[in-house]
C-alpha cells in the first residue's frame, strides 16, 4: 500500500519537474511572434497614415465647400396721357399737361454717375430676395448645389399680344426680328386689357369667372422655346381694367354713387384698387406666370380710371381716410413683397405725364417716387403723341421725339434723385413710341428715324433699357441696330 502510494507520487514528482529543454522552445515562440507582429506594423503603417490623411483631406474639401456655399448666398393699348385729355372730365388745365419747364436739371456729370451705378448695383428686390434666399436655406451643410445670383437684364423688348404669340406665323417674324436686331426681350400678355387670361390657366377664379381664352394653346411650351433662343421674358398683367372680373363679381367692381356698377367711355366695368380679394387674384394669376418661368411680372393699368363720372363714385369703406396716391402704393408694395421670394422681378407702367404733375398724379393714384421704392422697374408711357401742345416747352411733342423723349427722362432722373441711394430705387425703362399718331393734327409718321431719335434720347438722359410699344405688334426694323 504504502509503496504503491508512493510509486504513484513519483509519477506525479516526474510530471511536474523542471525541464530546461521545454522551456526554451517556448521563449523561441514567444520572441518569433513578437518579430512578426513589429514586422508586419512596419509594412502596413505607411497605408494606415495615408488612409487618415485622405480622411483629413476629405473633411477639409468638405468644410471649405460649406463655407463658400455659405458665402455664396447673398439673390388693348393703354393711351398713355392723352386719356387724361379724352376723358371729356378733364381739361388741359385740369390735368396739368402744360408742364412748367423752369426746372433745374442734373446734368451730364450725374446722369453718367447713375449710368455708371445701375451697371454695378442690385435692384431691390433682387437684394430682398437674396436675404429671403438666405434665411430659409433649411440645411446649408448638406445643400449640393450652389446658389448663384441672378444678373438683371438690360431690356431693349417689344410687346406682343395673346393672339400674336399663340400664331406659329406671327411668332417666328417677332424671334426673327430679335435674334437678328438688338432686341433681346418680348412682353407678353398674361392678362390683357379685357379681362382675358391668354392661356388655358387653371387658377380656380380664373376658371370660376370664365376668364380663360386659348389665344396661346401651350404656355408651358413657348415658355420653353423662348428660353432656348436666351430671350427675356415679361409677363403683361393689366391690374385694375378688368370687365370680366368686375362684372362676373360685382363686389369687387367700382360703383356709382346709386350702387350701379361703373362703366368708362367704352361701356367696360372697371375692379376697385382698394378690394384685397382683387390684389389676391392678381397675385395669383401673377404666381401662374413666374411658375411656368416668366423672368419678370410687370402690372399695366395700375391706376384709376381717368374716365367721365369718376369724380361721383363710391370705393366703399375701404377707401376712408385713404387716398387713390396711397392705396396704388399700397398694392405696389404688396405686389413686390408676394412675388419676390418666387425670384421674379416687378415692374410696372405708368402715365408719363405723373412723373412731374401732381395733379395728374392724384386723378390716377400713380405717384411715381412712392412706386419706384417698392419696384425694380418702373415704366414710365412717354409716348411723345400722348403729350399736349406746349409740354416741356414744346409746340408739337409728337414732331419732336429727341427732345420729348430727353425732357421726360431728365425730369424722371431728378424726381428720383429725391430717393436716398442707399434705400434703392427702380430702375427706369421707358416705353417709347413705334407707332404714327395719325389722330393728331399735328403729328408725323414714326420710322426708323424717329425710333431711332428716342432710344439716342434714353441713352443721352442717362438710361440704358426701353421697350418699343406697337399695338399690333408690327415693330419697324429699320429703327434698330442690327446683330451682324
Amino acid at each position: 500500500m504504502i509503496n504503491s502510494l508512493w510509486g504513484d507520487r513519483m509519477k506525479n514528482d516526474n510530471k511536474n519537474r523542471f525541464k530546461p529543454g521545454k522551456f526554451l522552445i517556448g521563449l523561441l515562440i514567444i520572441a518569433v511572434s513578437i518579430g512578426a507582429g513589429y514586422g508586419l506594423f512596419l509594412i502596413t503603417k505607411p497605408f494606415i497614415e495615408g488612409k487618415e490623411k485622405t480622411k483629413i483631406t476629405m473633411s477639409e474639401q468638405k468644410d471649405n465647400t460649406e463655407t463658400n456655399q455659405d458665402l455664396s448666398t447673398g439673390n388693348n393699348n393703354d393711351k398713355g396721357n392723352q386719356d387724361l385729355i379724352d376723358s371729356g372730365e378733364f381739361s388741359n388745365e385740369d390735368i396739368g399737361l402744360e408742364v412748367n419747364d423752369d426746372k433745374s436739371y442734373s446734368g451730364n456729370d450725374s446722369m453718367n454717375a447713375e449710368t455708371d451705378t445701375n451697371q454695378v448695383r442690385l435692384t431691390v428686390g433682387e437684394l430682398i430676395a437674396n436675404e429671403i434666399k438666405k434665411e430659409h436655406r433649411e440645411d446649408p451643410v448638406n445643400e449640393s448645389v450652389e446658389e448663384t445670383t441672378r444678373i438683371p437684364t438690360k431690356v431693349k423688348g417689344i410687346y406682343v399680344t395673346g393672339p400674336k404669340a399663340g400664331s406659329s406665323k406671327y411668332l417666328d417674324e417677332l424671334v426673327n426680328l430679335v435674334d437678328t436686331t438688338e432686341l433681346n426681350t418680348m412682353v407678353i400678355d398674361i392678362k390683357n386689357d379685357s379681362g382675358e387670361i391668354t392661356y388655358n390657366m387653371e387658377l380656380p377664379m380664373v376658371q370660376e369667372i370664365g376668364a380663360n381664352r386659348n389665344y396661346i394653346s401651350d404656355m408651358k411650351k413657348l415658355v420653353q422655346i423662348l428660353k432656348e433662343k436666351d430671350i427675356y421674358l415679361i409677363g403683361r398683367v393689366v391690374a385694375f381694367k378688368d370687365p370680366i372680373l368686375a362684372e362676373k363679381r360685382p363686389d369687387l367692381s367700382i360703383r356709382n354713387a346709386n350702387g350701379s356698377i361703373f362703366r368708362d367711355k367704352s361701356g367696360l366695368a372697371w375692379v376697385n384698387p382698394y378690394k384685397k380679394d382683387v390684389w389676391d387674384y392678381l397675385m395669383g394669376v401673377s404666381k401662374e406666370a413666374v411658375n411656368l418661368g416668366f423672368d419678370e411680372i410687370q402690372f399695366d393699368y395700375i391706376r384709376f380710371s381717368t374716365d367721365k363720372g369718376m369724380k361721383t363714385v363710391n370705393f366703399g369703406k375701404e377707401a376712408k381716410n385713404k387716398s387713390k396716391l396711397e392705396i396704388i402704393a399700397e398694392f405696389t408694395k404688396y405686389a413686390s413683397e408676394t412675388l419676390r421670394p418666387l425670384g421674379a422681378y416687378i415692374s410696372a407702367d405708368v402715365y408719363g405725364a405723373i412723373i412731374d404733375s401732381e395733379i395728374d398724379a392724384k386723378i390716377v393714384g400713380q405717384n411715381y417716387v412712392e412706386m419706384s421704392k417698392h419696384l425694380d422697374y418702373i415704366s414710365p408711357m412717354v409716348y411723345p403723341s400722348h403729350y399736349a401742345d406746349g409740354s416741356y416747352g414744346i409746340p408739337y411733342p409728337d414732331l419732336e421725339p429727341y427732345k420729348l423723349i430727353l425732357k421726360s427722362m431728365e425730369a424722371s432722373k431728378s424726381a428720383l434723385s429725391n430717393i436716398p441711394q442707399e434705400e434703392g430705387r427702380a430702375i427706369v425703362r421707358p416705353w417709347l413710341q413705334d407707332f404714327t399718331a395719325s389722330w393728331l393734327k399735328n403729328h408725323k409718321s414714326y420710322n426708323g428715324k424717329e425710333i431711332k431719335e428716342q432710344i439716342k434720347a434714353v441713352y443721352d438722359a442717362g438710361y440704358e433699357e426701353w421697350i418699343l410699344w406697337n399695338g399690333s405688334n408690327n415693330y419697324t426694323k429699320s429703327g434698330l441696330e442690327l446683330v451682324k
